[in-house]
This record gives C-alpha cells, structure tokens and sequence, in this order.
C-alpha cells in the first residue's frame, strides 16, 4: 500500500499539478497586488471614487448594498485584463513565434537503405549515397 502511495506521488501529473498550484498561488499573489496597488488607485485618480462599497439602495425596508458587488465586478474585471495582457497574450506570441519555427523545418523521411533521416525532397541518400524514391 505504501509503495502505490509512492507511485502515485511520483507520477508525473501530480508533481505538475503541484507546482501548477503553487505557481498559480503566486501569480494570483502578484496579480492582486497589480490590481488593488497600481491599477484601482489609477481609477480612483480619473474618477475619484476609490471605493463603491457604501453605495446602497433601500426598498421597503431592505438595504440592497450594490457597493460591494460593483467593486467585486471592477475588482474581476481588472484582474483578467491583467492576466490576458500580461500573461495570455505574451504566452500567445511566443507559441505563434515557436510554430512558426517549426514550420519553417523541412519535412523528414527515413532513407529506406540505411534508414537515416533525410529530407523529403531528397533524391540521395546523404548517409548511404543510396537513390530515393
């Protein structure tokens, strides 16, 4: 029982789902600190309302505390332009550019003599000078 224990910490998916959430934590970390020290105060210049959480309605005797949802809404708003600007679309970039690298390599076939990789519009084989189809 505890070696299956061990074969199921090992495997390579719970290792990377770990570190995953540990490095997701973080990131949320930092992304909290961008949005509520950088970009709400930045708001609150332009507008001059840093905070909406007193803003409230009364109907019939009820209070409806709008406030706080509205700075719950600002608030997710922020953070996923800040994730799709700073995360999404740098990560999209780099993946573009690395397809476009790897589509720029020639397309591979094994030289049926000797078996060595050579190019697909080889008519030689550069390992055994043997003629390809």
């Amino acid at each position: 029982m505890l070696n299956e224990f061990k074969k199921f910490l090992l495997r390579g998916n719970v290792v990377d789902l770990a570190v995953g959430v540990v490095v997701g934590a973080s990131f949320g970390t930092v992304v909290t600190a961008l949005v509520s020290d950088l970009i709400t105060p930045l708001i609150a210049a332009i507008i001059k309302a840093p905070d909406f959480s007193n803003l409230m309605f009364t109907l019939n005797g009820s209070q409806f505390m709008y406030g706080h949802f509205l700075n719950a809404v600002i608030s997710f708003v922020l953070m996923a332009a800040a994730v799709f600007f700073f995360v999404v679309k740098p990560i999209n970039v780099l993946m573009a550019r690395y397809k476009k690298e790897s589509a720029t390599l020639p397309a591979m076939k094994k030289c049926p003599e000797c078996l060595g990789e050579i190019p697909a519009a080889a008519k030689r084989c550069k390992h055994c000078t043997q003629a390809v189809a």
